[in-house]
């Protein structure tokens, strides 16, 4: 039930705060995001009970019903009365107010809903939200299984820099690189929720390489013994390395520090190789964690390192001394504050080994997929580019060696090229196909919301034409004493000189309902969307909109320009002070 009533909030048009017209203490956007913000923060400032009678009543006298004879106009000023009782009734009642405020409309409409209870705090009302929201949670917890899933495919292009002569004398086509795929490995994996607290999970991964290849499966059951600990037992089988069985602990020792420990055997032809890993970490500070880890085993190490990540960056250093191979890493990556999520790293690691330098970049290509490239430069081992694709939950893989050498030739081509290509394929295929998907989004939406836009249509102007003897002696008043008129107003999307000619603007005349909201003057719109405001709705749902107006104070026109949220009071207070400002009259052929 929690779960369709977050489903509905995105697609509620009805905004009782801008019917009335009144502020609003939090945006009901994300459910999740209001309740996290309204746990630790200054409670809002908010519309008082004084403020709703006064918009209330104010627009009682505009629509009720005994004020028109026309029979239409009185059945359309009855419905538009109704809905405002309805709004006040909602906002001005504590209980309802609060699960209007996280639940929406839809969440007034539930019977015997715990929600509804009329003596519950909004507190307490947030608190049960909580709990249902918890038993939606367990519930799909039984349905998911949560798949992952990683492709590999190693390529030996060397033969493009690695040319010898003789080695083509006698091959027929031995003018043409050779270029082969050398390694394949495939891994999935599943997750079976059995209980609230205990989580099985089957993975199985298939590897090849020059010929040769094996497999295994494995299985893992995972128990939350409590809010600061997990354990799990693992089981494996496989044709290369034999059985395997495991076990693994996670504990948080204090709110700064937790440790892990795990301990294995695997059996073999050559008898039993048992293995042991600890690790430790703790949070130095807010951004920055530390991490001891030892390893014994056929490979026995002790490694520490220093993670620090904040908005912006990620650095890495790490040392490790071991058999056979000890070494010491930094890297560091920098967050462009983007859309697009970008991001650019490098990192350089050194010790018996060599030397590797690596560095690359990954940017976020669509709404679920990642696209990286990283090129590595290492004595002895050379040039390779590697190429990672993220979709939703699966990894593809795609590590390229080039070189054997150090060739400046490698080294350019495994840097712009990767580039050159993205460019190219991000402008004529991705970018395209982004745009399309929007637009059939778009489309679809206005399909769905069409019934709906065509009732709010008519409200608005049943609104409109029911404020127009309100507005003329609203009209009269302000011309008495030279105070605030709304010459012209419009309310949709705008269309520069510079767009496209095929694109329209997509805006409605919205001079009547702004003239019979001012009062006293002055012209005040709170922060929401406008499209709920009376003798309003939305003429291009979906897309940017925003309100221009020219309007007259004390003989000078002002024209001012508002985004659809945006909180908007005219006349601005400079211009109470200040008796002229002349401005160029807005001609409205030109929007």
């Amino acid at each position: 039930m929690a779960a369709a009533l977050e489903n509905e909030l995105e697609v509620d048009n009805e905004d009782y705060y801008s019917l009335l017209n009144v502020r609003k203490e939090q945006k009901r956007a994300n459910v999740q995001s209001y309740l996290s913000r309204t746990a630790n923060r200054r409670p809002a400032i908010k519309a008082t009970q004084e403020e709703l009678k006064s918009s209330y009543r104010r627009l009682c006298m505009l629509y009720h019903p005994d004020k028109h004879r026309d029979p239409e106009l009185k059945r359309q000023a009855e419905q538009l009365f109704t809905y405002v009782h309805q709004a006040y009734e909602v906002l001005s009642d504590p209980q309802s107010r609060a699960i209007y405020d996280i639940f929406g409309k839809k969440g007034l409409e539930v019977e015997g809903w715990e929600v509804v209870e009329r003596k519950r705090t909004p507190a307490e009302i947030r608190e049960e939200y909580e709990r249902l929201q918890r038993e939606r949670d367990e519930r799909r917890l039984q349905q998911r299984t949560n798949p992952k899933g990683t492709i590999s495919v190693g390529i030996d292009a060397t033969d493009l820099f690695d040319r010898y002569e003789e080695d083509f004398e006698d091959v027929p086509g031995g003018g043409f690189p050779h270029i082969e795929i050398n390694r394949m490995h495939i891994s999935q994996s599943i997750e079976a929720p059995l209980t609230t607290s205990d989580t099985a999970v089957l993975s199985g991964s298939l590897s090849t390489h020059n010929g040769n290849g094996g497999g295994n499966i494995n299985l893992c059951v995972r128990r939350v013994t409590s809010a600061r600990g997990w354990g799990e037992l693992e089981f494996g089988a496989g044709d290369i390395r034999g059985p395997l069985f495991g076990m693994k602990v996670f504990r948080n020792v204090t709110a700064r520090c937790f440790v892990t420990a795990q301990w294995g055997l695997q059996f073999s032809s050559r008898g039993v190789r048992p293995s042991a890993t600890t690790m430790m970490a703790r949070h130095l500070d807010q951004n920055t964690m530390g991490y001891l880890q030892w390893r014994w085993g056929s490979q026995s190490a002790m490694t520490t390192s220093i993670v620090r990540d904040t908005k912006t960056s990620h650095f890495t250093l790490a040392l490790q001394l071991g058999v056979p191979h000890s070494y010491l890493m930094m890297s560091y990556q920098y967050k462009f504050q983007d859309e697009d999520q970008t991001k650019v790293k490098g990192s350089i690691k050194t010790g018996f080994f060599g030397t590797v330098v690596e560095y690359g970049a990954e940017r976020k290509i669509s709404r679920h997929s990642v696209l990286a490239a990283t090129v590595s430069i290492g004595v002895p081992q050379g040039v390779s580019l590697k190429i990672r694709l993220n979709r939703a939950s699966q990894t593809y893989l795609f590590p390229i060696h080039l070189t054997d050498q150090i060739l400046p030739s490698a080294v350019f081509y495994a840097t712009v090229g990767p580039l050159a290509i993205y460019l190219a394929v991000q402008k004529l295929i991705i970018m395209p196909y982004v745009r399309s998907q929007k637009e059939q989004e778009l489309e679809k939406q206005k399909e769905d919301s069409a019934s709906e836009i065509a009732r709010r249509k008519q409200e608005a102007e049943a609104a409109v034409l029911l404020m127009q003897e309100s507005v003329k002696r609203i009209i009269d008043a302000e011309e008495s004493k030279m105070g605030l008129l709304i010459l012209n107003a419009w309310y949709g999307k705008f269309v520069s000189d510079n767009s496209q000619k095929r694109e329209r603007a997509k805006v409605i005349d919205v001079t009547v309902p702004l003239q019979c909201l001012v009062k006293d003057s002055k012209l005040i719109l709170t922060e929401a969307s406008k499209a709920g405001l009376p003798g309003f709705y939305d003429p291009c749902v979906g897309e940017e909109k925003s309100l221009k107006l020219l309007y007259q104070f004390r003989g000078a026109m002002h024209q001012v320009l508002s985004g659809d949220t945006e909180p908007l009071r005219i006349p601005k207070q400079y211009q109470e002070f200040k008796p002229r400002l002349q401005m160029n009259h807005l001609n409205p052929r030109q929007l």
